[in-house]
């Protein structure tokens, strides 16, 4: 039961993230612009780290899925039932903004209900980069912030705040992924070219997760003195502070 209960807050944290997320952009992308698209996936991570995090760890993300399982912290049953639960709520997530813009009269200020693509701003060995880069630093803030207990309290402020800035940073170029399941939601439903370019979203966020995975633990080994602990000298004596 209790694995249940994870894949469903999964999966509902996956699809309010996106509903919310790719909402923004269809409603407010010209109209709003970058910073109020890029604010509302930030606070919306934030929001969901303070709610369901306690029960699932509100990955709502196969990257930073695929992070924690490289860490060890997730059994490999354990990713892919979040795997699965993560795809489904990005699907049901887009069909109802598709329907929105379909029976709602709701105009889609993106065109393409929000689907990451490149070719007009960057081509696809540039959105390979970005999104292995991009997603890189947003899976090694959570993997970092989240393995601190000292910090605990601020996990989902930092969690959101690099949401907001990756997006920041690629939303105008391809429309920032970083999350395989948020481009898979939008493209089932776009299809075209979105559906043929899926495979770029899919495949480097995954690596930049993997890549989070390597360095986090050497973060985490280089800060473990910053605790009061004192310094040692070459002669292996204590010094004192």
């Amino acid at each position: 039961m209790g694995d249940f209960r994870r894949f469903g807050a999964e999966c509902l944290g996956t699809l309010l993230l996106v509903f919310f997320g790719v909402g923004s952009a269809v409603a407010a992308r010209v109209q709003g612009g970058v910073v109020v698209v890029a604010l509302a996936f930030g606070f919306v991570m934030l929001a969901l780290v303070y709610t369901i995090g306690p029960l699932s760890g509100s990955h709502c993300n196969p990257a930073v899925t695929l992070g924690v399982l490289l860490s060890g912290k997730i059994s490999p049953k354990g990713a892919v039932g979040y795997w699965i639960a993560q795809f489904v709520g990005a699907t049901l997530a887009a069909f109802i903004l598709w329907g929105l813009t379909r029976w709602g009269d709701v105009a889609d200020e993106t065109g393409v209900l929000g689907s990451n693509g490149y070719g007009a701003h960057i081509n696809r060995g540039g959105t390979m980069v970005l999104e292995t880069v991009l997603t890189f630093l947003f899976v090694l803030v959570v993997l970092v912030v989240t393995s601190r207990t000292e910090h605990a309290l601020m996990a989902g402020l930092a969690i959101g705040l690099a949401l907001a800035t990756v997006h920041l940073m690629g939303l105008t170029l391809d429309g920032t992924s970083v999350n395989p399941a948020r481009s898979f939601g939008p493209a089932v439903f776009t299809g075209g070219t979105a559906l043929r370019q899926l495979w770029v979203f899919i495949v480097f966020p995954l690596l930049g997760g993997a890549l989070a995975a390597l360095v986090a633990p050497l973060i985490l080994r280089q800060n473990s003195r910053y605790r009061g602990e004192p310094e040692e000298n070459p002669t292996g004596r204590r010094r004192r502070r």
